[in-house]
């Protein structure tokens, strides 16, 4: 991918001066979905020490601001200019390849100047996926996109949920329970073991108290429905265990939930994890990918193209991603 051009649109801004909290690179998402909005309607509210870096075209971040009438944030903005959309393109509310390859322009320049020692973590708006798609971009959510920027498999890279109070983190993820079940294994439970209470650490929490989600109901109920707990995340038990982890399970998805006695869940499929966050937290979850040598989060609702361009979305889950990976929340406390 030809690397971005770089314009700060506010020419007298700065970066965000170092202090508590982290300094962060925002990008924009789908151009066509919600994300300039929300991205401009956040950061109107932060004030300049919490304030990211936006990654994205100039000409929507400019019309955005224009139709919002946020015209004078522009000049309290540093924004980092990825290619421009072309106008045939730029159509709030459909989808484009255009705005697809946008959407992964800006996240990747993003996610490039993190490794690079310029920010500590990446916020990135929604992204479509079928627009992603149509331009020819091999792409399976945030965490495929960090798998290929960071250089790691992607097998390594996995989905925490942080919303109404809990911690989620998905095995598997945007696949039919078909293929999930057939490549969950032990090492791979264990990964999002560990990668979980990497999250956890850099996030102020750097021992925390795991619960495993079963596979079957009632974790396979000693056998009577099934040997995939068994066979799979009892020896992930066992390996974390001995590495000093603080692991509990595998046990029943809903009893351990029940409970809230735990710092971080792992869901081994993309409903046992989703429903609580979503039920919790609806269009008010932080979904971070993990596992890479960057942090980054997203917001855990999609680029709503039905309302997009038309001034009514909320920024307020992007907030709160911010404000989650600057360090501000601490991310037990993020509810809806």
């Amino acid at each position: 991918m030809k690397p971005p051009s770089r314009e700060d649109i506010g020419h007298g801004a700065r970066p965000a001066q170092r202090g508590s909290s982290r300094q962060l690179a925002l990008a924009l998402g789908d151009p066509n979905g919600i994300g300039p909005e929300i991205a401009l309607k956040a950061l109107a509210k932060l004030d300049d020490i919490d304030r990211p870096t936006l990654f994205g075209p100039a000409n929507v971040i400019e019309q955005t601001a224009h139709q919002l009438g946020l015209r004078d944030l522009l000049s309290r903005l540093r924004v980092i200019s990825t290619p421009d959309l072309p106008a045939s393109a730029y159509q709030p509310g459909q989808v484009r390849a255009e705005a697809g390859a946008s959407t992964i322009a800006a996240a990747t320049a993003a996610l490039q100047a993190c490794r690079a020692g310029e920010f500590d973590a990446v916020v990135a708006c929604p992204h479509h996926e079928t627009a992603i798609y149509q331009a020819g971009i091999d792409f399976s959510g945030y965490p495929s996109l960090v798998s290929r920027v960071c250089g790691v498999p992607e097998d390594d890279v996995f989905l925490m949920l942080v919303g109404g109070g809990l911690r989620i983190v998905h095995a598997t993820l945007h696949e039919s329970v078909a293929n999930a079940l057939a490549r969950l294994s032990t090492n791979l439970v264990a990964s999002a073991v560990r990668a979980g209470a990497r999250a956890c650490a850099l996030l102020g929490d750097p021992a925390p108290h795991i619960g495993v989600f079963g596979i079957n109901p009632h974790a396979s109920e000693g056998g009577l429905f099934g040997s995939e707990d068994a066979r799979i995340v009892k020896p992930a038990m066992d390996i974390l265990l001995a590495e000093g982890y603080r692991v509990d399970g595998p046990h029943g998805a809903d009893m351990l939930l029940a409970r809230r006695s735990h710092d971080l869940y792992v869901a081994m499929l993309h409903d046992q994890g989703h429903i609580p966050i979503k039920l919790l937290a609806p269009n008010a979850a932080s979904a971070l990918s993990i596992g890479g040598d960057v942090l980054l989060s997203s917001v855990g609702h999609g680029s709503a193209m039905d309302i997009a361009g038309r001034g009514m979305a909320s920024p307020e889950a992007l907030i709160r991603t911010i404000k989650l990976l600057s360090g501000i929340t601490d991310t037990k406390g993020v509810s809806a």
